[in-house]
């Protein structure tokens, strides 16, 4: 782990949200609003900023790297990256040299975070099999991590065809910054300690420490490896406001809105006050209220699992844009310094 300050970024799945008289708006005028999003992040001096793939009518987004290239182009120092990149149904090849081109674009500032992806909608419309869920990452990540060496490449698998002497281009200047997205089983933790990726836990439900576990079962994996250390980072959502009633009054019906559709689909139940009440809670997942409110839930995960980086997905269903760019306002300006002031007490 790094000994400077928890890096504190943002995500976002690109969430289509309400406009002012209520209705919804287009998917090309979300992706315009993330695109302003990412430059009031970078302004407000932020280190990350993510995008998310989906390909269902909630989310806009479904090629993150092209509107984090409209990104790069109005930004100057933060990291631009997705949250995640559905590798189980992607090319291996044509994705780092996607991210490879990214990362020319922004001066150095891409990174990728790797997932299978917990929506399935991309298998059936790029024509993979769900039968072949496991095989696709693992011949996918082996590849991918093969290619990050930026030399020749020679690989053999069964879901994609064999390359022999491969080159792939453009070359990155400094390599490319790369994570795995983990729900949270031990399998996946230890697969991306093997493979020698940063580890980024979603933690969309439940305390943050019941994590620990995890982040000690990656380390311990990296040092019997006699490997170098690789950082950690959490993904979670929440929303800031100027009190802490407003960002929950702002925040719920949005997210129940998101959390019904998806949840008919499981077989959740519907979302209630009371849920989200105790998911506001030291016990829940939801970082939500006055900057000082979240600033101590940030600084207290951080601590609890030593984390590199904490990453904040503002967007939640049809919140508004303009509830989100305060967000990210009161998040860069008034959360940071104070996350900051806290773990620096300790």
């Amino acid at each position: 782990m790094t000994a400077t300050p928890v890096e504190l970024g943002l995500d976002t799945f690109g969430d289509v949200t309400r406009g002012a008289t209520g209705e919804l708006l287009s998917d090309a005028e979300t992706i315009r609003n993330v695109v302003d999003q990412a430059v009031i992040a970078d302004e407000v001096g932020l280190a990350f900023f993510g995008v998310g793939e989906h390909h269902r009518r909630e989310f806009a987004v479904s090629s993150p790297e092209i509107v984090l290239a409209a990104a790069a182009s109005r930004t100057s120092n933060i990291h631009l990256g997705t949250a995640v990149t559905v590798l189980s149904s992607d090319d291996p090849v044509r994705l780092y040299e996607r991210f490879a081109t990214l990362d020319a674009v922004s001066g150095g500032r891409a990174e990728v975070i790797l997932g299978r992806g917990s929506f399935t909608e991309s298998f059936p419309l790029f024509g993979f099999d769900l039968a072949d869920y496991e095989e696709l990452f693992e011949e996918r990540l082996d590849l991918f991590g093969m290619l990050r060496s930026e030399q020749p490449v020679t690989w053999q698998g069964r879901t994609r065809p064999a390359l022999s002497g491969a080159d792939v281009f453009p070359k990155t200047e400094n390599g490319l910054r790369t994570w795995i997205g983990v729900g949270g089983s031990p399998e996946s933790v230890v697969r991306t300690a093997h493979h020698g990726y940063g580890l980024l836990l979603a933690i969309i439900g439940g305390a943050a420490a019941r994590f620990r576990p995890y982040v000690d079962l990656f380390h311990r994996t990296r040092a019997a490896m006699g490997a170098e250390l690789l950082p950690v980072g959490v993904h979670s959502p929440g929303h800031v406001a100027d009190s802490d009633e407003q960002a929950w009054e702002e925040l719920y019906s949005a997210m129940k809105a998101n959390r019904d559709a998806i949840g008919a689909e499981r077989g959740w139940p519907p979302y209630s006050r009371l849920q989200f009440q105790h998911d506001l809670g030291p016990e829940g997942s939801v970082y939500a209220g006055s900057p000082e409110t979240v600033a101590k839930k940030v600084a207290a995960t951080v601590r609890t699992l030593g984390l590199d980086r904490f990453d904040l997905k503002f967007s939640n269903g049809t919140l508004a844009h303009e509830k989100m760019l305060r967000s990210i306002e009161l998040y860069g300006t008034r959360v940071a310094p104070l996350v900051y002031d806290m773990l620096a007490d300790d």
